[in-house]
């Protein structure tokens, strides 16, 4: 696939215009979809309405719009008086047809399928220049959060550092439940699934997945770079264990899975996703439950907080509805530091400090490490503390999470803080 973008000037930008009624086809109809249905009630009808729903399961009694419902996606995409697709449905590859088809038929584009959009977000960009037509995604990110929007109309400048914070309401509200009420992490996680924070097959979230996807989603709209996500570092938190929680407690600390971003200079950034140790003094210390927060630093306006829920239906379907909003008034991304500037390179080149929890020697030996810091040996578990290379990581990251080990960034890297 060429997704080679020509950059354009300012005089070649797509112009928006206005548009008088957003007339809706919705394809998906689960948790937030179920969400934006009963939002768009509260909307005026000459403003935004849903004219029809696709869905795939034919079992399911949707009594409230059955005579919205279609099970043909061409009832949608060929109606001529639909002019905005909204795709909230969980298949990636099935969300990328959807959303291709729609846009060469001229046809302006809602999504929250960060998985799709971090595979294929070269190809969209190409595909936007290309009809004219508008992709708008600020509910991927970080669900109620504008993060997107704020980082293409504030932070639209070469003087961002860095976005660093927790992306994953599911997660999170599994870490609150095991420090704040000593829970385990298979009873926090079946809780979180009770409330429908997490699915029933958890691994896309606790994986590190999630955060990954929506942190690749980021990086183009804070730096203007592509990043295909099997090219970035991510681990989850599925083989937490109460040791692993004793150990941060020791610290004075809290374990939050928390995705990183920062610039280096003006030619290089990096990004990952780790289970991070956060000091009492952090921002994101206090962020619990299904709730996200996310610290944007600048090289002159130091280090800004945005917070907000980030699970459950209403949340992001409120910021599906803000963009549905801002298309109605002709918005569109402008991808500034793609277009505009010279989009520093990604790199894998950082050395991390890491706690490391382990049983078997052979399984601390998968790593390369360069220096042990602080170690201890304890009749359950052994520990190190020790400096690894973010390259070497990338090359194991498939094993790790096979492994009886857990490990934890440390906050330090090449003998600084990552703030």
């Amino acid at each position: 696939m060429d997704t080679t973008i020509v950059r354009k000037t300012n005089k070649q930008a797509h112009k928006s215009y206005p548009i008088t009624q957003q007339v809706i086809g919705l394809f998906g109809f689960g948790n937030v979809g179920k969400g934006l249905y009963h939002v768009l009630c509260h909307v005026p009808r000459e403003k935004a309405y849903i004219k029809t729903i696709c869905v795939k399961d034919r079992s399911k009694k949707r009594d409230e719009c059955a005579n919205l419902i279609t099970y043909n996606p061409d009832d949608i995409l060929r109606d001529p008086d639909i002019n905005l697709v909204v795709e909230l449905i969980d298949s990636a590859r099935d969300a990328f047809s959807i959303v291709k088809k729609a846009m060469l038929m001229g046809k302006s584009v809602v999504s929250g399928n960060k998985a799709m959009l971090a595979h294929h977000l070269p190809e969209l960009v190409q595909l936007q220049e290309k009809t004219g037509v508008a992709l708008l995604y600020d509910a991927s990110a970080c669900g109620s959060i504008p993060v997107i929007r704020n980082l293409e109309e504030y932070y639209d400048n070469d003087l961002l550092v860095s976005i660093r914070g927790i992306l994953n309401g599911s997660t999170n509200f599994i870490l609150s439940r095991m420090f704040i009420h000593s829970e385990s992490y298979s009873d926090a996680l079946c809780q979180a699934q009770s409330l429908g924070f997490a699915e029933s097959n958890p691994d896309f979230d606790v994986m590190g997945f999630d955060a990954l996807y929506k942190l690749i989603i980021l990086a183009l709209h804070s730096f203007g770079t592509f990043i295909q996500p099997e090219q970035a570092f991510c681990y989850g938190i599925q083989n937490l264990t109460n040791f692993d929680i004793g150990y941060a407690r020791e610290k004075g600390k809290k374990i939050k899975l928390v995705a990183h971003l920062r610039k280096f200079s003006e030619s290089c950034f990096t990004l990952f996703v780790i289970p991070t140790l956060v000091a009492p003094d952090d921002y994101i210390f206090n962020v619990e439950n299904e709730f996200n927060g996310v610290v944007i630093e600048g090289q002159y306006y130091d280090k800004q907080f945005m917070f907000g829920k980030g699970a459950g239906g209403f949340s992001t379907a409120s910021a599906v509805l803000s963009d549905i909003t801002a298309r109605l008034h002709g918005y569109r991304y402008e991808y500034k530091k793609f277009y505009f500037s010279s989009p520093p390179s990604y790199t894998t080149d950082v050395v991390l400090s890491l706690y490391i929890r382990y049983s078997r020697e052979s399984d601390l030996n998968v790593f390369d490490i360069l220096e042990v810091q602080e170690r201890y040996n304890g009749p359950e578990y052994c520990w190190v503390v020790a400096r690894v290379k973010l390259s070497s990581l990338l090359k194991i990251k498939e094993l790790l999470p096979k492994r009886n080990l857990f490990t934890i960034f440390t906050g330090e890297y090449s003998g600084g803080i990552l703030s």
